[in-house]
């Protein structure tokens, strides 16, 4: 017996996080969740550090990883472990959109290294959910099982 979801990704809403960053949620569950993420041209990921491991996967457009220069393109992964800290931006004239999967915090971070904010699953739980009844939409409960 099967339990896997299908997912129509291209029918899901972008939820704003901040100017030129937006979120679709993709699953999310006790400890981690997915997301594709798309940073327009010119916005940048600030420093951040993972407290668990992050996959990502480009799926369009181009990221340059600023502390190494290293330009990310459409079909390439990243592995970042836990305790990886870094900073990236869009690349080229292109939205760049990348599928990531979290465990643990994203933990944003001052010029002294300073936790001064974070995201983890509860947070982008709490986008999606304050998304959708602003559109006033249900929850998907693909997306959020326990929410929809």
């Amino acid at each position: 017996m099967s339990t896997a979801n299908s997912l129509p990704t291209r029918t899901l809403d972008w939820v704003p996080l901040r100017p030129g960053i937006s979120m679709r949620p993709l699953h999310f569950e006790a400890d981690g969740y997915a997301l594709q993420l798309k940073v327009e041209p010119g916005a940048v990921v600030t420093r951040h550090r993972h407290t668990g491991a992050a996959h990502a996967l480009n799926l369009s457009g181009s990221r340059e990883i600023v502390t190494t220069g290293e330009i990310v393109g459409p079909g390439d992964y990243v592995f970042e472990p836990a305790g990886n800290e870094d900073s990236w931006r869009c690349h080229g004239d292109e939205p760049c959109v990348i599928h990531i999967t979290i465990k643990g915090r994203v933990e944003y971070l001052d010029d002294a290294g300073r936790v001064v904010t974070f995201t983890d699953r509860d947070t982008a739980l709490a986008e999606y959910l304050a998304h959708c009844e602003a559109v006033g939409v249900a929850p998907d409960p693909r997306i959020a099982p326990r929410h929809g």
